[in-house]
C-alpha cells in the first residue's frame, strides 16, 4: 500500500496568505477601510475567521501587510532588467533600492516616474488612499503606516543621497532626510488632494528645482574679469 504524502502546510499557509492579501486589498477598493471588516475579508478569501486572527490583531494589521507586500511586488518587478522593468542590470541598482548609476538626475527621475506609474494604477491607488484617509483620523494605523509603509521607502531615498555626498554631487551639510522631501513632499501632496496632474515631466521637474534651486543661475565671469596675472579680480567698488 503506497503511503500517500503529507499536505504540505507551509504551501497551504502561504495560499491562504495570498488569498487574504488580495481579498482584503479588493474589499477596500470597493466599500472604503470604515466598511472593511475581518469577516468581510475571511468570507471573500475563503478562509475562517480565525485563521486570520492567527496572524494578525486587527483589519488594519492585514491591509498594511497586504499592501507592503503589493508595493514589494512592484519593486521586485521594477527592477529586473529588460523591457518588462526599470532595472539598471548588475552594477546599476541597488537590490530593492533606488538605482546609483553616478547620475543622480536621471537616477531620481527614474524611480520618481515608476512611483508615478505606481499612484496612477487603481490596484495601488485605491488601496493607498484608503489607508491614507484613514490614518488621518486614527493616530494608530497612521503611525503604522508611517513605519510600515512609508519610512522603509524614503530610507531608499537616504542611502541615495548620502552615495551621492560621497561621491560630491550633493553637499555635504544637507540632511539627506529632510532633503528628500523637496520632491518626494510635492508629489504626495498633489496625489493626496488632486491639486493637479501628476505625470513624468511633473517629478521630472520636481528633481530639476530640487537639485538645482530656484536663484537665477548667474554665467561664470569672463576670462577678463580676472586681475593682471591671473588672481581673482578686484572687489567691485560700492
Amino acid at each position: 500500500m503506497v503511503k500517500k504524502a503529507a499536505p504540505d502546510s507551509t504551501r497551504r499557509s502561504t495560499r491562504s496568505r495570498r488569498a487574504i492579501y488580495d481579498a482584503a486589498l479588493a474589499l477596500v477598493g470597493e466599500v472604503g477601510y470604515p466598511r472593511t471588516t475581518i469577516e468581510g475579508i475571511a468570507a471573500r478569501a475563503g478562509v475562517g475567521k480565525q485563521t486570520i486572527y492567527r496572524w494578525w490583531s486587527s483589519k488594519a494589521e492585514v491591509l498594511l501587510e497586504a499592501f507592503t507586500d503589493l508595493s514589494a511586488q512592484a519593486a521586485e518587478a521594477a527592477a529586473r532588467p529588460g523591457p518588462a522593468g526599470n532595472g539598471q542590470g548588475e552594477g546599476g541598482q541597488e537590490e530593492n533600492g533606488i538605482p546609483d548609476t553616478g547620475d543622480l538626475a536621471a537616477d531620481l527621475r527614474l524611480v520618481l516616474r515608476a512611483t508615478v506609474d505606481e499612484l496612477l494604477d487603481p490596484k495601488f491607488d485605491i488601496p493607498a488612499r484608503a489607508l491614507a484617509a484613514e490614518g488621518v483620523v486614527d493616530e494608530q494605523v497612521g503611525a503604522e503606516f508611517v513605519t510600515k509603509l512609508l519610512e522603509p521607502q524614503l530610507q531608499l531615498y537616504v542611502r541615495r543621497l548620502r552615495s551621492a555626498q560621497e561621491h560630491g554631487d550633493v553637499r555635504p551639510d544637507i540632511d539627506p532626510r529632510i532633503a528628500l522631501e523637496l520632491f518626494v513632499s510635492p508629489l504626495a501632496q498633489r496625489w493626496l488632494q488632486r491639486t493637479g496632474p501628476i505625470t513624468h515631466a511633473y517629478t521630472d521637474t520636481l528633481v530639476d528645482y530640487a537639485l538645482n534651486g530656484l536663484a537665477p543661475r548667474r554665467p561664470s565671469p569672463p576670462p577678463s574679469a580676472a586681475s593682471p596675472g591671473g588672481g581673482p579680480a578686484a572687489p567691485a567698488r560700492p
